[in-house]
């Protein structure tokens, strides 16, 4: 047996088979060739694969995620049929007597390159497409077939690190846990693994390929992974499991049951979410409402910016699952960690104090309106409230209501029916925003506190940073007296205030927050029942 250390992100533990996640990242060499026809022949096999991984893809996603979803695939099969880009092939295998891999290769950078020096944002975004159809056809020249972890038996998936664009898109019913060997446990990628409910570790720092297929048991708890558990590893992992599974049916029997302490005092309990496909999570664990959506998933799950159209869809369809429970969309927060190709976001020496969130949506303007557009249209739907993220100063608010009625005066003009009033409210994730929450609080209805970022910058540690993490202290009394300092200064303008970072799901802070007076606590759907649990305990008369 081989245990190894890393860091826990997720608690629970599970035993299944280990699954390296492997990007086309291999070095294409240029060969010289002597039979340019079989070469030829060679690229025509690879393309009629590449064309049946497509129809597949698309007849899958068709049913799982609807059509909008789905046409990216139909776009990649006509790519993957286009003329000019096949003939630039054909052309370089025989002109200068190439391998195809190498052939696709320079076809690909050429296109590529074309379309992303184009203005209209459609045809740069076909940049990405290029780019994914010729890593596919050099897979199957290779001789590799699409291995998913979509039609695989459920594994425990082990990578050097991986995005968000890349984690939101793995299929959750087939990971038994997330594996990393970089990465830091406050990372995006990290919360997504507590939002999905799945046991997650990393920091591992290296394990061998070779592994793969091998048994293991992980601990998200401690962070434990035995490799090749031993009998005696087993029996302790099921006592464990077998206790964690107590748990859970107790968990369960508080559903339907309120968020009261036992002196009587009651607060919101609302689930964070990724996107759609979290919605039944957050119901299943009883959530009051949503009180963070991260709509830049739209973004990430996608190869183009979404248009209006497809947002609308997407908040639409959150209002209708909640029924008339609150739904609380926060405008994209990309940047950071959370890099989109298609956004072509500057090189920056620090991106988590630079171009981001609300700085992008100030400085593209009628990119913010055709979100805010497709939040007012889908209003009507639910009871929706805005959120805004990373704000420092009043006058980024103003600029906000500038551009939100602008919006509504498009739709006005258009005839588009919208909901016109409509609760909004800020992040208060920044120290600047928490020491003037005074001044803020009067121009919005609600505050959320993010406790991951106001963390980070109070603290001033980057918490993506692995080395830095001995450092981060989540429970630090500078940011605990930030957050109390922003509760008081909005119940004096009348306005509530919630906690929707992760701090929101530590129960060893949850009566501390309750004392304080916060309104709302916005946690991972798995958590919503554990903390319940925590709040019903408590008696704030002691």
């Amino acid at each position: 047996m081989n245990k190894i250390q890393g860091k826990g992100v997720c608690g629970a533990v599970t035993m299944g088979k280990l699954y390296f996640y492997k990007k086309d990242n291999d070095t294409i060499s240029r060969k010289t060739i002597t039979d340019p026809e079989a070469e030829q022949q060679r690229f025509d096999r690879a393309r009629q694969q590449a064309a049946q991984e497509l129809d597949a893809l698309h007849e899958k996603a068709l049913r799982e995620v609807g059509e909008i979803h789905a046409q990216i695939f139909e776009i990649h099969r006509m790519m993957l049929e286009d003329e000019h880009y096949c003939s630039s092939v054909s052309h370089i295998i025989h002109t200068q007597r190439v391998n195809a891999e190498y052939a696709v290769l320079r076809t690909s950078d050429s296109f590529s390159q074309m379309f992303s020096t184009m203005t209209d944002e459609y045809m740069q975004a076909r940049a990405a497409d290029v780019v994914d159809i010729s890593n596919r056809l050099i897979r199957c020249l290779n001789g590799g077939n699409e291995e998913s972890l979509l039609t695989r038996e459920p594994v425990i998936l082990v990578a050097e690190d991986l995005t968000p664009s890349e984690t939101v898109q793995l299929d959750k019913e087939k990971i038994l846990a997330f594996l990393t060997l970089r990465g830091s446990e406050n990372s995006h990628t990290a919360i997504l693994a507590r939002t999905m409910a799945i046991p997650a570790v990393v920091g591992l720092g290296q394990l061998d390929p070779a592994m793969e297929g091998k048994t293991a048991i992980v601990d998200g708890f401690t962070g434990t992974v035995c490799i090749d558990p031993d009998a005696e590893a087993i029996a302790a992992y099921t006592r464990k499991k077998q206790q964690e599974e107590a748990k859970h049916r107790l968990w369960q029997s508080l559903r339907g049951k309120s968020n009261t302490t036992r002196d009587g005092r009651s607060i919101r309990l609302y689930a964070n979410i990724g996107g759609l496909d979290d919605i039944s999570a957050a119901l299943q664990n009883d959530a009051g409402g949503i009180g963070l959506f991260r709509s830049e998933f739209l973004y990430l799950q996608n190869d183009h910016m979404p248009t209006e159209e497809e947002q609308f869809r997407a908040y639409r369809e959150a209002a209708e699952k909640l029924a008339g429970k609150p739904v609380i969309i926060r405008t994209m927060d990309i940047g950071a960690d959370k890099q989109i190709d298609y956004f072509h976001l500057p090189k920056e020496e620090n991106p988590a104090l630079g171009y981001r969130a609300i700085r992008i949506c100030l400085s593209e303007p009628e990119l913010f309106r055709t979100q805010l557009r497709a939040l007012y249209r889908a209003g009507v739907y639910g009871d929706l409230s805005i959120m805004f993220p990373m704000i420092t100063s009043p006058e980024e608010i103003r600029h906000i209501q500038k551009q939100a009625e602008l919006a509504r005066q498009e739709l006005q003009q258009q005839e588009i029916p919208f909901r016109e009033h409509m609760e909004t409210g800020i992040m208060i994730e920044t120290p600047a925003a928490a020491v003037i929450s005074d001044i803020l609080a009067p121009m919005v209805d609600f505050f959320s506190i993010g406790t991951n970022d106001l963390t980070q910058y109070a603290l001033a540690i980057d918490r993506q940073n692995p080395s830095l993490e001995a450092f981060y202290q989540p429970h630090h009394e500078a940011v605990l007296r930030l957050i109390h300092q922003v509760i008081r200064n909005a119940h004096k303008a009348g306005i509530w205030a919630g906690i929707c970072g992760e701090l929101g799901a530590d129960p060893a802070l949850t009566e501390r927050f309750l004392r304080m007076g916060v309104d709302e606590l916005s946690v991972s759907p798995a958590q919503i029942l554990p903390i319940r649990e925590k709040i019903r305990s408590m008696d704030l008369r002691q």
